[in-house]
């Protein structure tokens, strides 16, 4: 097992770098390759935004900050027109493109925020990632897909209304999203979309990287066991659904691990 994630699943919650801890995770897909320079431009952006920033007070104006420093500067944007690459997950290869997924842009928005002693949070949205900028008393929400422009209320109504179907949006459907999830999202994305095209010892490890960072999160257990059963290893499958009973709390979804367990343990 890669020390880089031995350490990641060791620190605590409130501890995560997300950018850092999010070039840890890719670095196990680029062996070899040296931080030193990525590092160096988390800084020089961090540099940029303290002085374009300096006398912000107010959440707009920090979110103006943000978005002329990543968005206009440093040239951060959504990846439009190759939405499913798998670079876009993966953090060294978003800086290198300044191309990249909600929720990889996200991380890099927040994580520059939090080192000039922002309030900064990845808000998970119904079908999206955004940035929550301040406080529950006096925030704004930017989109750094859309280079970081400011989501207004009725815009984020809209999003909600739409994943619903046209019911009344529930704004409780948004919520900030710890940074292990956050992780975890990052890492969802890129085995989801390996799954998709048939790779499934690619998904099979990134399923394993996210046990291993973030144990409690039962979904990646069950997605792993999927995929262990599908490549004959009962054994192992057995041993993820067993972790995954250990961690869940919901009865509907325990039941269903243990009829699992149970038809596997059958002869």
């Amino acid at each position: 097992m890669d020390d880089h994630l031995i350490r990641l699943s060791l620190i605590e919650e409130g501890d995560i770098v997300l950018d850092e801890a999010a070039l840890s995770l890719a670095l196990l897909d680029h062996s070899g390759t040296r931080l030193d320079p990525y590092y160096d431009l988390l800084e020089a952006i961090a540099i940029r935004l303290d002085i374009s920033g300096n006398g912000a007070a107010t959440s707009r104006e920090r979110a103006d900050a943000l978005s002329s420093v990543l968005g206009d500067e440093f040239g951060f944007a959504g990846d439009q027109k190759t939405y499913d690459d798998p670079a876009n997950a993966d953090l060294i290869r978003v800086i290198d493109r300044r191309r990249g997924l909600p929720v990889s842009l996200s991380i890099l928005y927040v994580a520059a925020a939090r080192r000039l002693g922002w309030t900064a949070n990845v808000l998970d949205v119904p079908g999206h990632v955004l940035v929550l900028i301040g406080d529950e008393t006096a925030s704004v929400i930017v989109d750094p897909f859309r280079g970081g422009i400011l989501v207004e209320p009725d815009q984020l109504a809209s999003l909600l209304l739409a994943w619903r179907n046209g019911s009344v949006p529930a704004i409780r459907h948004v919520t900030a999203m710890p940074n292990r999830a956050v992780l975890v999202r990052l890492l969802l994305n890129q085995a989801t979309r390996a799954e998709e095209v048939g790779k499934g010892r690619r998904a099979l490890e990134l399923y394993g990287r996210m046990t291993v960072m973030a144990p409690a999160y039962g979904h990646a257990w069950w997605e792993r066991a999927q995929l262990e059963l599908t490549d004959g290893d009962v054994v192992a499958a057995r041993n993820s659904l067993t972790s995954m009973l250990e961690v869940t709390r919901e009865p509907e979804l325990r039941r269903r691990v243990a009829d699992t367990l149970s038809a596997l343990a059958a002869p």
